[in-house]
């Protein structure tokens, strides 16, 4: 008797055990957004103890994580669900490394287009008009400035944000009061040594000139290189001018600005956990971050996403799927804890809580999801992509002084249309 019992509660054990479901999960998410993550997987699986694991891995951001998808795919060997940037995904669409998030998968997390913002949506929208991932946040370039300094400066509006945010005039004279107040080395800090990070503030000023990079197929057509030339030379007569630091690499840019040697920095939402924990750790000034100023002709702010993909021939298991799918739409569901990672939840339902419009600095900056623009849907576009290359060899020579906008804008036409 006692041992049929024995045998009938180790066959119960293995059922329960088969029918818990592991996840395989890849990210590359490091730093303050990969501390928040990792808290929430691990409140998933505390939630769904029994049912489903997540088993999650972070690897190495960039070219080494979409080249590790690339070969785990081919043989066969991929995670069940990983983190992507959307403007990856025409190339992910090329190399096949990609599975469609079908009208049922999008049924069963009780998603769709209505929960996201079009710009959003239409990024993770392949050529064939099907749906290659799931939004979870847009992270854009925001203006981080210091009250303190802007204050004594007399720069700072009635609500606490910069004066000076409504055009190249305003902004420029903004800056020079600022360097006349001689409170800082730099009015404002910029990842001037990296061309590939400041791709995102020129395509954004591109953007306010209603400028695209690529027309049916051709690098910068008709007066797109001009627009291009223009967005150089405002930000290198900054340069020219002492306004904006030179040659300063992403940790430098960010310590100019956190030492208070530089009074504002544009940088990713994704800083805002440094600011954050230095302020509550009495180590910063009062700060804020807001839209990038509009310089040109209308607001305009360069984003990507972060979302979930299923890598190709993954997670076909009808278990698994459902699994897979669970693991999504309860992470987008909780994307409120996202937020204090500085990213924008892509997921409206959350951003139209009360909770979040209460978040600050996100509040506050959160408005520029009307005005976002993304990368043109090129296999040759995206994060650590050809494009970037390409431009970055000469925004930094052009950023700091040492090349004429007009020859530069030249020669990455001549080379983007080469590729």
């Amino acid at each position: 008797m006692n041992k049929f019992i024995g045998m009938a509660a180790a066959a119960m054990m293995a059922t329960a055990a088969q029918a818990e479901e592991t996840v395989v999960w890849w990210d590359f998410l490091g730093g303050g957004d990969g501390v928040r993550m990792k808290q929430l997987i691990s409140d998933f699986n505390e939630a769904n103890a029994g049912e489903i694991t997540i088993d999650a891995t972070t690897l190495e951001w960039g070219v080494p994580f979409y080249t590790k998808v690339q070969t785990s795919v081919a043989v066969g060997e991929a995670p069940d669900i990983m983190t992507y940037h959307a403007s990856r995904i025409p190339l992910a669409i090329d190399q096949g490394v990609l599975d469609e998030i079908t009208p049922a998968d999008w049924e069963k997390m009780g998603l769709g287009a209505s929960d996201f913002a079009d710009q959003i949506w239409d990024a993770v929208t392949g050529p064939d008009g099907k749906i290659y991932g799931v939004p979870l946040d847009t992270h854009p370039i925001v203006l981080y400035y210091n009250r303190d300094v802007l204050a004594a400066a007399g720069q700072l509006n009635d609500d606490g944000t910069p004066k000076g945010m409504g055009s190249r005039e305003e902004f420029t004279a903004m800056l020079q009061a600022v360097a006349d107040s001689g409170q800082v080395k730099f009015p404002l800090a910029s990842v001037t040594a990296d061309g590939n990070f400041m791709f995102r503030t020129i395509y954004s000023l591109v953007g306010q000139q209603d400028g695209e990079l690529l027309t049916d197929g051709e690098f910068l057509v008709g007066d797109n290189a001009q627009k291009l030339e223009n967005a150089l030379a405002v930000l290198q007569e900054w340069t020219n001018a002492g306004l904006q630091s030179t040659y300063t690499d992403y940790p430098a840019t960010v310590a100019l600005f956190t030492s208070g040697e530089a009074a504002m920095m544009i940088n990713g939402v994704w800083e805002v956990p440094t600011m954050t924990d230095l302020h509550a750790d009495g180590k910063l000034f009062e700060w804020g971050a807001v839209e990038l100023p509009v310089i040109f002709d209308h607001p305009a702010t360069y984003s990507d996403s972060h979302v979930f993909a299923i890598p190709a021939g993954s997670a076909q298991d009808p278990a698994k799927r459902d699994a897979v799918l669970k693991v999504m739409a309860g992470i987008l569901n909780e994307s409120l804890f996202w937020a204090t990672a500085g990213h924008i939840p892509a997921n409206k339902n959350v951003t139209d809580t009360d909770e979040y419009k209460a978040m600050e600095p996100n509040a506050t900056y959160s408005s520029l999801t009307a005005n976002m623009i993304y990368d043109p849907k090129t296999p040759l576009a995206g994060v650590a992509g050809p494009i970037f290359d390409v431009m970055s060899t000469y925004f930094v020579p052009t950023l700091n002084g040492e090349m004429d906008p007009a020859e530069a804008v030249e020669e990455i036409a001549y080379e983007l249309n080469d590729m």
